[in-house]
């Protein structure tokens, strides 16, 4: 029995029929070089079950959390069945990339049944109609409560259900595992008095560390400009319906690696930002809703170096990143997001991760439930500055070669979670020579994706031309479209 960090259950308090906290990793598999042709859905079976040692997430459920007054906890679920958990849908014909999203996006809208364990994992096949995709591929898309991972311990349950070779029969695992009882009301009741005693303590501590932070970042930052929170509201900044849309693009990760070495002191990060950044200013103009002053992206940040690795819950703090939205020239647009960014972790520094990790346990779970409902209520219906208009996170995926039932990982692909005031969410996952940048949004806010996956690649291509593409390579663009 262990019990949930308060960090991890800000995200139990936002669940909601319009706020689904979780996040969907989506695997497509290339299984056109299998001697046996295809893989069942019974093998994809057998692969979670031997594979449910590697990671506690797979069979923990909640229980208990004391009315509001302490945080609930992750126990072994007596009752745990993998066939609830582990589903098959097949794509209509022809199975092309549109159907494809649009199941992705219903799935990923509907919440996950929160009295067992927080995922749910989808194979899904018939995947035929898709440039760049083998034929006949298929997929899995899991969706796992924000609760229990973040982004990295969300990568590391890929790689537990996967192998390194294709060899199709997975090793067996020895399974010591055993259910749990929930704890009783006394044992919640008396847990929950303790921690509420250790709290104006721990605020006390808490909040010395933010005046000391505070003044040091102050003194770092005399003589320079200082990022202020954006006092305006775009169409993705409003209360969210319960309807998605998604769609993704993919980039050869040689490519941006160039392009970030094109501007010193540009990161990865730095040119996915600036290619969210093109893409909102054609996006917005086309809707003549283009503010003149930049949007802001929040980019989560792993703290695990200065945690435990080990542990499976939320291990991140947050920084805000200029898109420069309102920079027209891609590589003017890159250079300043790339200051930014580096202003923002210079004030994380200043700050310290571990204190970041540290302001939520300073407050009681139902100070923070009041204040959450409080601050989304304020902001939804006066014109609070709001800290950010989209997401941006960027999680490294695995470099390697990866198998399940002897299908080969083709492409990895992230979902994330909306809430009300951020109804566009980029999850950016890099691996297997691509880099891809996949947006979630609400359907009422962003109707047509189709066009927003234009704009991230009209922008993306600038951006490319702009940097590593020169006018000696003009031939060889001829050469290759004539190729096709």
């Amino acid at each position: 029995m262990q019990q949930l960090t308060n960090i991890d259950n800000v995200f139990l308090q936002q669940e909601s029929n319009c706020t689904p906290m979780h996040i969907s990793p989506i695997i497509i598999y290339d299984q056109s070089k299998l001697k046996r042709g295809h893989v069942r859905f019974k093998e994809i079976l057998t692969v979670f079950e031997r594979n449910l040692p590697k990671s506690a997430i797979f069979r923990r459920k909640l229980a208990g959390g004391a009315l509001g007054f302490d945080t609930p906890y992750w126990i072994e679920d007596e009752d745990f069945d993998l066939e609830f958990h582990v589903r098959h849908v097949a794509l209509p014909k022809p199975g092309d990339w549109r159907q494809f999203n649009i199941l992705l996006a219903r799935l990923h809208a509907r919440g996950l049944d929160m009295t067992r364990p927080l995922w749910e994992a989808y194979v899904i096949e018939g995947l035929s109609g898709v440039d760049g995709l083998p034929p006949d591929s298929f997929a899995i898309m899991l969706k796992i409560h924000h609760a229990a991972i973040d982004g990295v311990s969300g990568a590391e349950i890929l790689t537990a259900i996967h192998s390194l070779t294709d060899e199709a029969e997975p090793p067996i695992l020895e399974d010591n595992w055993q259910g749990e009882a929930p704890p009783s009301p006394w044992q919640i009741a008396s847990t929950a008095y303790i921690n509420n005693l250790k709290t104006p303590v721990n605020f006390l501590r808490t909040a010395s560390k933010i005046i000391s932070a505070a003044r040091k970042s102050h003194d770092d930052d005399e003589g320079k400009d200082k990022v202020k929170p954006p006092a305006f509201r775009t169409r993705f900044n409003d209360r969210i319906s319960a309807f998605r849309v998604t769609d993704t693009v993919k980039f050869d990760l040689a490519e941006v690696k160039a392009i970030k070495n094109s501007v010193p002191g540009a990161t990865i990060n730095d040119v996915i930002v600036s290619v969210v950044g093109g893409a909102l200013h054609k996006y917005l103009d086309d809707k003549n809703e283009l503010p003149k002053v930049s949007l802001k992206c929040g980019a989560p940040i792993n703290v695990r170096s200065e945690r435990s690795s080990e542990s499976i819950g939320n291990q991140v703090s947050m920084m805000i990143i200029d898109t420069a939205s309102d920079v027209t020239d891609p590589v003017a647009r890159l250079r300043t997001v790339q200051q930014s960014s580096a202003a923002a972790k210079a004030t994380s520094a200043a700050v310290g991760n571990e204190l970041m990790m540290d302001i939520p346990g300073s407050l009681t779970p139902q100070m923070w439930g009041i204040g959450l409902g409080a601050l989304i209520n304020t902001a939804l219906h006066t014109n609070m500055a709001l800290p950010m208009h989209t997401i941006v996170s960027n999680v490294p995926g695995p470099q390697f070669s990866m198998y399940l039932a002897g299908a080969k990982v083709h492409t990895l692909i992230g979902m994330g979670p909306l809430v009300n005031m951020v109804g566009l969410f980029h999850a950016v996952i890099s691996g297997v020579g691509g880099i891809c940048v996949n947006f979630v949004a609400c359907r009422e806010m962003l109707p047509d994706p189709e066009f927003y996956r234009q704009c991230l690649q009209d922008s993306y291509d600038e951006l490319r031309k702009a940097t590593i593409e020169k006018p000696a390579r003009k031939k060889t663009k001829r050469k290759l479209r004539g190729s096709k």
